[in-house]
C-alpha cells in the first residue's frame, strides 16, 4: 500500500513525462482527447431483409418437384424455414460481397436441405419419394434462382456504398496516412470516403487535411457526420488510445489497416479487405470481470465492517487528532478503474510540504518523524481503515489492484508494459500483489503482473480467498 510520506520516487527524479504510449487518465478541459460528440447512435449494419426475402424465394421455384405429394404446402414451407436457417451469413468485413463469392457455401447449404426433405418424404411417405432426377432438378433449380436473388440484392448494395459512401477519418503518420486515402479515393466501391487526416505532424504532405488538434477532429467529426475510422499504423495504437476511444464513444466504427504488412500477415482475418489492404475491426473492451456478484460482496462486507468498527474509529481519531494535530483524515486523488480519479480516504499518518511533494513523492515504511501512534496505524495498516468507506460509495472494491497517484500512473505506464491494464477492474484495499509481499517500496513489474494475473483468472471464490489470507496477515503485520 502506498502512503503521502515524503522518499524520491524509485523510478528517479522528477522530470516531464510526456505523453503516456497508454492512455489512462480521462480527457481534461480538452486535454487528451477531442470532446466529441457522444449521442450519436452507432451505425446501423445493412438489413438483412433483402437477402432474406431472396433466399425464401428462391425456395418456391424448386418446390415444384413437390407437385402432387401429399402435403404439398407443409413441405413447401418446410423447405423455405430450412433454407432461411442453413442460408449463408453475410461477412462481417467491409468487402462488398458478390453472388460468386457466396457461390460454394450456397450450393453445399441448398444441397444439405434437399437431402433433409429427400429424406423426411422416403420416411414418412415412401410412395412419394422423391427420385434423384427430381432431387437434381429442385437443387438446380433452387441454386439458380437464389445465386440471381443474391446478385440483385449485392448489386443494389454496392451502388449504394458508391453512391453514398461512409465519412472517415485516417489516423496515423501524415504520409502514410495520405498514400491510404489516396488509394480509398481511387477505388470509391469500397464505400469509405476519406476526408481527414488525423496526425501529430503534417509533415509537408499534400492531399486531404491534416487534423492536429481536438477540436479540428471533432469539427470534422459533426460537420462530414465521419462514421468510419481508420488507424493505419498498428504502432498507433497505443499513442492515439484516447483519440480512438473517444471516437468509437462517439458512434465511429473503428478500423485497424495496415498499410505495411503484407496481405498474408496473420494478424488480420483472411478476406479482411478495405480497398485491398488488410484490416480488421476493434471491438471495445470486453466488460471487466466481476459485475453484480463482486459488488454485492464489496456492499455486504464493507458495510458490516464499517457497523463492527463503529467504535474502534472514532476512537483512533481521537487519539491521532490529539498527537498529531488537526485533520485527522487525508484525501488524495487516486486513478481507480478506466482511468477515472477519485479521491481516497486515509488516517492521516504524515504531513507532506505541501500538494506537490503528496502527489509526487514515493512512500516509506519507515518514516523516523512519525509520531509513535501514527507508526502503530501504518504498521498494523489501521490507517487505511476510511477506505472501507470508499468500498461501500464504490469508488473502489474490497479486491482489486492498489490505487495510485496520476503522477505514478504516467510514470508507471511509460516504463512498465501492462501497468495501465490494472485499471481494467476497480482498484481495491487489497490484492493478489499485496498477499505476495508486494507491498511498499517493492517491484512495479512484478505488482503490474500480478494485478493483471488477478483480473484474467477472476473468480468471486478467488476474492474470498484473497480477503481471507489478508485477514490472516494483519495478524502478523509488517507495515505499508
Amino acid at each position: 500500500m502506498t502512503a503521502e510520506s515524503t522518499v524520491p520516487s524509485p523510478a528517479g527524479e522528477s522530470h516531464g513525462l510526456g505523453s503516456s504510449p497508454v492512455a489512462v487518465l480521462p480527457p481534461r478541459d480538452g486535454a487528451g482527447g477531442p470532446r466529441l460528440p457522444s449521442g450519436r447512435p452507432a451505425p446501423r449494419p445493412g438489413s438483412p431483409l433483402p437477402l432474406l426475402v431472396a433466399d425464401a424465394a428462391a425456395a418456391l421455384p424448386g418446390s415444384v418437384v413437390l407437385t402432387g405429394a401429399p402435403h404439398q404446402g407443409v413441405l413447401t414451407a418446410l423447405l423455405v424455414a430450412a433454407s432461411l436457417l442453413l442460408r449463408p451469413r453475410p461477412r462481417p468485413d467491409r468487402r462488398p460481397s458478390g453472388a460468386l463469392d457466396e457461390l460454394p457455401a450456397l450450393c453445399g447449404r441448398i444441397a444439405v436441405v434437399w437431402l433433409v426433405l429427400a429424406a423426411l418424404v422416403a420416411a414418412y411417405v415412401p410412395s412419394y419419394a422423391l427420385s434423384a432426377r427430381a432431387l437434381v432438378a429442385g437443387f438446380l433449380l433452387h441454386v439458380v434462382t437464389g445465386c440471381a436473388g443474391r446478385a440483385v440484392v449485392h448489386r443494389r448494395h454496392r451502388a449504394a456504398l458508391l453512391n453514398r459512401p461512409r465519412a472517415a477519418l485516417v489516423v496515423g503518420p501524415a504520409a502514410t496516412a495520405q498514400r491510404v486515402a489516396s488509394a480509398l479515393l481511387r477505388h470509391p466501391r469500397c464505400g469509405v470516403r476519406p476526408v481527414g487526416i488525423v496526425a501529430d505532424d503534417p509533415g509537408g504532405t499534400t492531399g486531404l487535411p491534416v487534423l492536429s488538434t481536438g477540436e479540428e477532429v471533432r469539427r470534422a467529426v459533426v460537420q462530414n457526420g465521419v462514421r468510419d475510422v481508420l488507424a493505419v499504423d498498428p504502432s498507433v495504437r497505443p499513442r492515439q488510445a484516447a483519440l480512438l476511444r473517444s471516437l468509437a464513444e462517439s458512434g465511429c466504427a473503428v478500423w485497424e489497416l495496415d498499410a505495411e504488412t503484407p496481405a498474408h500477415a496473420p494478424a488480420y482475418p483472411a478476406g479482411d479487405r478495405i480497398a485491398a489492404f488488410p484490416c480488421r475491426r476493434l471491438e471495445p473492451a470486453p466488460r471487466p470481470p466481476g459485475g453484480a456478484g463482486k459488488r454485492a460482496l464489496d456492499v455486504a462486507v464493507s458495510g458490516v465492517l464499517l457497523l463492527l468498527l463503529s467504535p474502534l474509529l472514532p476512537a483512533c481519531a481521537a487519539v491521532l487528532r490529539v498527537v498529531g494535530g488537526p485533520g485527522v483524515l487525508f484525501r488524495q486523488e487516486r486513478v481507480g478503474e478506466g482511468g477515472r480519479p477519485f479521491t481516497l480516504l486515509k488516517f492521516r499518518t504524515h504531513r507532506p510540504a505541501d500538494e506537490h511533494e503528496s502527489a509526487t513523492r514515493w512512500s516509506v515504511a519507515d518514516e523516523r518523524r512519525m509520531p509513535w501512534f501514527c507508526r502503530f496505524l501504518r504498521r498494523t495498516s489501521l490507517d487505511e481503515l476510511p477506505q472501507l468507506w470508499n468500498v461501500f460509495r464504490g469508488d473502489m472494491s474490497l479486491v482489486g489492484p492498489r490505487p495510485e497517484r496520476p503522477y505514478f500512473v504516467a510514470r508507471f505506464s511509460q516504463t512498465y508494459p501492462g501497468y495501465a491494464a490494472r485499471h481494467r477492474m476497480p482498484a481495491g484495499l487489497t490484492g493478489l500483489a499485496q498477499i505476495n509481499g508486494l507491498r511498499g517500496d517493492t517491484s512495479i513489474e512484478d505488482r503490474a503482473r500480478f494485478d493483471n494475473a488477478y483480473i484474467d483468472d477472476w473468480s468471486l471464490w478467488r476474492d474470498v480467498c484473497i480477503l481471507l489470507r489478508t485477514a490472516a496477515a494483519l495478524v502478523r503485520p509488517t507495515g505499508s
